[in-house]
């Protein structure tokens, strides 16, 4: 199994698409649901909620489900070339829908078909990646991810300008090209051990929760933690802008945008880094590097946050805050892009999509956890949203403390991968 540059870019289409589909989806979901459809905030709040826990109860089994399935394109290509033309098709009809059952149902079909697809096309990383290689391969995935991103967010927001259908046909087009490049161009390598029972998604869990090494227990909650502490930012950050920082709701968006890109921008290197040093030692500097921005933004008055340093040309007014939310967005991409290779090297070739979907399981949950734990702090705090900067730090902390007790989970050599 050799290691190309190009076909883990062509890989990272298959991620392009999912992103250009969340990306556009959480933009303008919530507008149709408050203008056409007028529901409240809560619910308004709880819809958007429906893709995590569509994903918590859809996506572990089926890389479980993936890992037994053997069919001559392979075992993760019939969940794409099922998944992603029906996620196209309901994607397309949701802004043409003009009652609510319809929208709903537009949206569910979207979100189990999402779910279906999503896994596999994640688990074909490692499928056809040497270990020592995994970090860079999914930096590689990541900056496909974050270009998807951008492209929903910026072209987006012009063709919803022309036409608030364009950016949802936009995404269909994206999906049924990134899937059919993924699936023309990408061959699943067939030589991997065929056993006659393989454990299923719970009964891995038991066996993690079971094994004397708690290396892979503790690595599932440090990620459950440090994805609660990130989505202690991300869910409320516009929200926080407008009440503590004074700001409008587009200059919010526009600096966690400031994020975002220097995200994408670093997803490489973090890949090349975790390479050289380790991805033990290179996630928990960027859980200490995350964690003391997040707690610098916390302790920092708001007008030393919102003191104008620079302009720049794309990003507009770069605020100090823009500068800490910068490094942020570094540090997370040191924790996000090597933490799926550390999960699926403390497993076999056999069960790379059982442990892919168990990874999703714990990110899941802090997904769906998350904007619940910090709504009610902020509730409970007279409506203080700069407690969310604190929160995060503390959830870093734990997830750092699980990670000292790592042990596993690096590169391997390649003759032991298989």
């Amino acid at each position: 199994m050799k290691f190309k540059y190009g076909k883990i870019f062509l890989l990272g289409f298959g991620f392009f698409g999912v992103s250009v589909i969340w990306g556009v989806y959480n933009a303008f979901v919530p507008i149709f649901l408050a203008e056409k459809f007028l529901l409240a905030p809560g619910w308004i709040g709880f819809f958007m909620t429906l893709d995590n826990i569509a994903a918590l109860f859809i996506q572990p089994p089926v890389g479980a489900w993936s890992d037994r399935l053997h069919t001559p394109i392979g075992r993760r290509m019939p969940f794409i070339l099922i998944g992603a033309p029906i996620g196209a098709l309901a994607f397309g009809i949701i802004p043409l829908a003009s009652v609510l059952p319809l929208f709903v149902a537009c949206t569910s079909t979207l979100l189990l078909s999402m779910a279906l697809w999503r896994t596999p096309v994640v688990a074909l990383m490692p499928d056809i990646t040497p270990s020592r290689y995994r970090s860079q391969a999914n930096g590689i995935i990541n900056f496909m991810g974050g270009v998807g991103a951008i492209i929903s967010f910026l072209g987006g927001a012009a063709l919803y300008r022309l036409n608030p259908n364009f950016p949802f046909w936009m995404g269909s087009a994206l999906v049924i090209l990134a899937s059919a490049l993924v699936l023309i161009f990408i061959r699943e390598p067939k030589e991997y051990k065929v056993v006659e029972k393989q454990p299923g998604m719970f009964e891995s869990l038991v066996e993690v929760l079971k094994d004397k090494d708690k290396s892979t227990i503790r690595l599932f909650l440090a990620i459950f933690f440090w994805f609660l502490g990130y989505n202690a930012i991300e869910a409320f950050f516009t929200l926080y802008a407008k009440n503590y920082l004074g700001l409008n709701e587009a200059d919010g968006s526009r600096l966690l945008g400031h994020l975002s890109l220097f995200f994408v921008l670093f997803a490489l290197v973090s890949g090349v880094i975790g390479g050289k040093i380790g991805r033990r030692l290179t996630i928990m500097s960027g859980i200490i590097l995350l964690g003391g921005m997040i707690g610098c933004i916390y302790f920092l008055p708001p007008v030393t946050l919102t003191t104008i340093l620079t302009s720049v040309p794309v990003l507009g007014t770069i605020p100090v805050i823009s500068v800490f939310l910068m490094v942020s967005g570094i540090a997370w991409a040191l924790i996000n892009i090597n933490s799926l290779p550390m999960v699926v090297d403390m497993t076999t070739f056999a069960c790379l999509g059982t442990y892919t979907g168990l990874y999703y399981l714990f990110s899941t949950l802090a997904a769906i956890a998350g904007p619940n734990v910090n709504g009610l702090v902020i509730q409970f705090t007279g409506e203080n949203y700069n407690t969310v900067m604190l929160l995060s730090p503390l959830f870093m902390i734990v997830a750092l403390i699980l990670m000292f007790g790592v042990r596993r989970g690096e590169a391997v050599p390649e003759s032991d991968t298989g």
